[in-house]
């Protein structure tokens, strides 16, 4: 619904992290178990870009997780069309970018879904870029 009323749709990572997992950044006992890539904040940014793109909106995703080079892949696969990355990682990023396919990045981001935990979509991610 927020799609078809919305010029374009930008999802915040680290709030969506924090909010997703019930964990509060600012907790010293619970901070080290945020983690973006989990598959339930992977599966909520793959609802947004589908939900996007159903109304001809564009995704963009800004926070840690634009910075991430194991994430990167896998949020293009899922459809995420712009990266707010921190400057000083744009050029990184983009020549990560500059050698993915989007037949790749889909599917390597169906598997990412289909993990059980943070772990496992890191150490898929790992295998994906090595």
């Amino acid at each position: 619904m927020l799609a078809a009323e919305a010029d374009f749709l930008s999802v915040g990572t680290n709030d969506l992290t924090q909010y997703t997992l019930a964990m509060d950044r600012g907790n010293a006992a619970v901070a080290s178990g945020i983690d973006g890539l989990h598959p339930a904040v992977l599966r909520l940014i793959a609802q947004t870009c589908k939900g996007g793109a159903v109304h001809g909106r564009w995704t963009g995703v800004c926070g840690g997780l634009a910075s991430d080079p194991l994430a990167v892949p896998i949020l293009i696969g899922l459809g995420v069309t712009e990266l707010s990355s921190a400057p000083a990682l744009v050029p990184e990023i983009k020549a990560l970018v500059a050698t993915l396919t989007m037949e790749a990045c889909r599917a390597h981001a169906a598997a990412a879904l289909q993990c059980g935990s943070a772990a496992d979509v890191r150490s898929l991610a790992r295998e994906f870029t090595a």
